[in-house]
């Protein structure tokens, strides 16, 4: 694999000027010659990373969705860059979060699946909350940021440990956070309470199940609403990330902001619900497949997207109103495939754009993930591309950004030259993932599927070539047994063992 040379770290300048020095120093860079000095360079650009929830890649106007308005969301694809060959971290919450933090693949990466852990913490309130944590010592960007004089918050999901664990943001480089450390909470979008950075914050919402499961169609129209609260969460969470950039303006700053929308329960405030009032045939969902009845599902998914993409616009309105569009990169994504749950009915909305599989798979239909790239100015307006990435290149980019090389230990590659349209654009040896009893590999066109009994005995198998068949349809591992050994090598070669999350395949391996 061909590996850009090093680049010096630089100090922060000054923003306007700091843009088109460090253009002029990537287009330098690109025809061969010497990178531009330390001196030369000014600030890199602020960043604003956007990572929906359970959305899937065909929820989105931009990549085709007919039912769901994204009118913000679409907006910000003409103004930038859309990737169409672009993956997730992985196929569920918390792995898919350890990945993009850390830059590392889910063969290396330490969180590797979702696990429910109780809380190390003394206080009690929010005691048993939280996952597996990220250890005291994991690198993650927001600490990348912070210390090259970032101010870094976090709003929003967090997943990577609960309060008083080595995973809590605040320890691991976000100055500030609001929202929801334990995702398990983050079910109930009207939650009793949230949290801001260490401090346990009560909500004027009573405390009720994210779960619930209703024996007939109760009388009452709107049965739904027994299921809200006073205080909408992702509502909250929403204006103290503004609160955020606004007092953080006159600095670099790095915003990551992981909403909650639209990962289950069907919640969502009446004025968005009736926005969607008759738009399509919609049978009650009494809970039976999971987190909590709606009487109109449909309406409420697609009216959680719809106010999710608001508050998209909100935020790219605030950044101009700031004058910081130039000075800002905005990147958009999500942390998975859309869910297998029948409450949404994301087969109704082709949320995974005809993609086999959804969360939880490996199949193309659980990782592919959309991404969405715009900076004012550097990034070319209204382009698609074929560019193969994943969310552990984010780290990498963000590293050549600052003109800093990426740590040894990380996955990615950087995606500058593609956004930039400056330099010759690394690829990837291969993209590898797994969780639980499964694993995938890509290797060019070329993708390896396996799937393991509890006993770590190979139970599915299947090579495709996503060039001809992304839909994962056409088996070709009898036909291609060259192929077939070269992508189960490569795959070997990519998974390390881990003691935390033990694979079925070692275990059998021994």
């Amino acid at each position: 694999m061909l590996r850009a040379p090093a680049l010096p770290d630089l100090p922060a300048i000054g923003p306007s000027v700091g843009r088109f020095l460090l253009l002029i120093g990537l287009a330098v860079t690109a025809i061969g010659t010497a990178p531009a000095r330390a001196a030369d360079v000014v600030r890199p650009p602020n960043v604003v990373l956007i990572m929906a929830d359970d959305l899937g890649i065909g929820d989105l106007g931009c990549y085709g969705q007919k039912r769901i308005r994204t009118p913000n969301i679409d907006a910000l694809a003409r103004s930038g860059m859309r990737f169409t060959q672009f993956y997730s971290g992985n196929a569920v919450c918390a792995p898919t979060r350890c990945s993009l933090m850390t830059g590392k693949h889910p063969g290396h990466a330490y969180i590797r699946n979702n696990r429910e852990v109780k809380s190390v913490s003394d206080q009690s309130r929010g005691a048993g909350e939280g996952q597996e944590p990220i250890p005291h010592d994991a690198y993650t960007m927001a600490e990348f940021f912070q210390a090259r004089g970032y101010a870094t918050g976090c709003f929003g999901k967090w997943g990577l440990g609960g309060p008083g664990s080595t995973g809590e943001p605040n320890g691991q480089g976000f100055d500030r956070f609001y929202g929801y450390l334990c995702q398990g909470v983050a079910h109930n979008l009207y939650p009793d309470h949230l949290w801001s950075d260490r401090s346990y914050v009560p909500l004027k919402n009573r405390s009720f199940s994210s779960k619930a499961k209703l024996a007939a169609v109760p009388e009452d129209p709107n049965f739904h609403r027994r299921y809200m609260g006073t205080e909408y969460g992702p509502d909250l969470i929403f204006d103290e990330a503004l609160k955020f950039l606004d007092a953080n303006k006159e600095q670099p700053f790095f915003l990551y902001y992981p909403t909650v929308i639209p990962h289950l329960a069907l919640q969502v405030p009446e004025d968005s619900l009736v926005e969607y009032d008759g738009a399509f045939e919609d049978a009650p969902y009494l809970g039976d497949d999971g987190y909590l009845p709606h009487s109109r599902p449909r309406a409420a998914y697609a009216a959680m997207i719809t106010r999710m993409d608001a508050k998209v616009g909100k935020l790219v309105e605030r950044i101009r109103e700031l004058g910081l569009e130039e000075e800002t990169l905005i990147l958009f994504t999500s942390d998975n495939g859309p869910t297998y749950l029948r409450g949404p009915d994301t087969d109704f909305f082709e949320s995974a754009l005809g993609f086999r599989g959804k969360k939880g798979s490996l199949y193309e239909g659980g990782i592919r993930a959309p991404m969405i790239a715009s900076w004012k100015g550097v990034i070319e307006e209204g382009v698609a591309t074929d560019q193969v990435g994943a969310h552990w290149d984010l780290f990498a980019t963000f590293c050549d950004l600052q003109r800093v090389a990426r740590p040894a230990d990380q996955d990615g590659v950087s995606l500058l030259p593609t956004l930039t349209g400056q330099g010759e654009q690394e690829r990837h040896d291969a993209l590898y993932w797994e969780l639980g009893p499964q694993q995938a590999i890509r290797v060019g066109d070329w993708k390896l599927y396996r799937r393991y009994d509890k006993q770590g005995r190979l139970v599915e198998e299947g090579l495709f070539d996503l060039a001809a068949d992304p839909g994962e349809t056409n088996d070709l591992a009898p036909a291609q047994p060259a192929k077939l050994a070269e992508l189960r090598a490569a795959m070997e070669k990519e998974h390390v063992p881990s003691v935390v999350f033990p694979a079925v395949w070692d275990a059998r391996a021994k």
